[in-house]
């Protein structure tokens, strides 16, 4: 089969590799469509990964074309999301369904072979999240990683109906939570970049959106709220001018979730810091997302309103590539040769 593969940092090449076969409970997928996640730009440029050669790429969807034992040939044929993180089962947190924080875990597409493939080994059905809607396409499926992340981050910012929600940050996460908002009732969703081509990006899919280069986001927050400010926020770029902002933002006893990944030392204004104090404001870390049944799966409830037509997300794409072209567009978003929303390898593109 065909695959991108890492072999060392900026060593990312197409290559023949050779189609595996399932075994016991493993399933093989044919990969329909897997995203490129912001994390995945500075995997092959700058960070690498813990081993070589691993074929890149954990937001995936796909068709069961090969199942390992009888008992799963039923799954033949079906179309599925797939949830890439391979928790150990045996540590404190994984004992209490909180897998995102396994202490020994593996990952399809960077400790583990993932979904820049035309074929992808998965562990069991129990990584499989089935849509039950014939018209929701594998593009649209590859979504669910990021779109169960921007969930989580709502669930965790414990956001309530009629609430103001600031999201800094409107890539593909930003406005995706702000549509999960919505759908949670918020009563104002305010998205907040700093640059022109996303703000109005996001502003043609019916959002209030501020360039806080531009305009003063606090006291636009202030004027839209009575003077209040919102009552959370989520700081999704990891950047010490979004946490500034998250503060200044934020209403007394309101409450910031902290999504993004900081790349360098984030620093606090010492007024800011101090208002985090006067203020009392929550501070909340979001890492992942949920996937235990109980109380709720946050990755079947993702496919559940996609498959139902409540959460749109195949209007972000904005990319698309064949394998054999997915370095070119990798070394465009690096390059920021071109500004993506969400860039994607589909299988229809080979």
């Amino acid at each position: 089969m065909k695959a991108m593969r890492l072999h060392e940092i900026n060593k990312f090449t197409y290559d023949d590799v050779e189609k595996p076969i399932p075994k016991g409970d493993e399933i093989l997928v044919k990969v329909g469509a897997c995203g490129i996640c912001g994390s995945d730009i500075p995997r092959v440029y700058e960070l690498g990964t813990r081993v070589y050669p691993v074929i890149t790429g954990h937001e995936f969807s796909g068709t069961v074309v090969e199942v390992g034992k009888e008992d799963n040939k039923e799954l033949l044929g079906k179309t599925a999301a797939i949830f890439p993180l391979i928790p150990c089962m045996e540590c404190d947190s994984c004992k209490t369904g909180n897998y995102a924080q396994c202490s020994n875990y593996n990952y399809l597409g960077s400790r583990s072979d993932g979904g820049f493939a035309e074929y992808c080994l998965v562990p069991s059905k129990w990584h499989l999240i089935f849509s039950n809607n014939p018209d929701v396409s594998k593009e649209e499926l590859s979504l669910v990683e990021p779109a169960t992340v921007a969930q989580h981050a709502i669930r965790k910012g414990d956001l309530k109906a009629g609430e103001t929600i600031v999201i800094l940050g409107a890539g593909p996460i930003g406005i995706m939570m702000g549509r999960w908002a919505k759908i949670f009732g918020a009563k104002q969703v305010v998205l907040v970049d700093i640059s022109d081509i996303k703000v109005d990006f996001a502003k043609d899919r019916g959002f209030k959106v501020i360039n806080s280069i531009k305009e003063d986001c606090p006291k636009i927050v202030k004027e839209l709220t009575g003077g209040r400010g919102a009552d959370l926020v989520i700081e999704g770029t990891g950047s010490s001018g979004g946490l500034n902002t998250a503060i200044e933002c934020v209403k007394t006893f309101g409450r910031i979730s902290l999504l993004g990944n900081p790349h360098q030392d984030t620093n606090i204004k010492l007024s800011n810091h101090s208002d985090i104090l006067r203020k009392e404001i929550v501070l909340t870390g979001v890492w992942n997302s949920y996937y235990l049944n109980s109380p709720i799966n946050e990755w079947r409830y993702t496919v559940d309103m996609i498959d139902e037509g409540i959460l749109e997300v195949a209007d972000l794409i904005t990319h698309k590539s064949g394998l054999k072209n997915l370095k070119d567009l990798f070394d465009k978003i690096y390059s920021r040769e071109i500004t993506i929303c969400k860039a994607i390898y589909s299988e229809e593109e080979n």
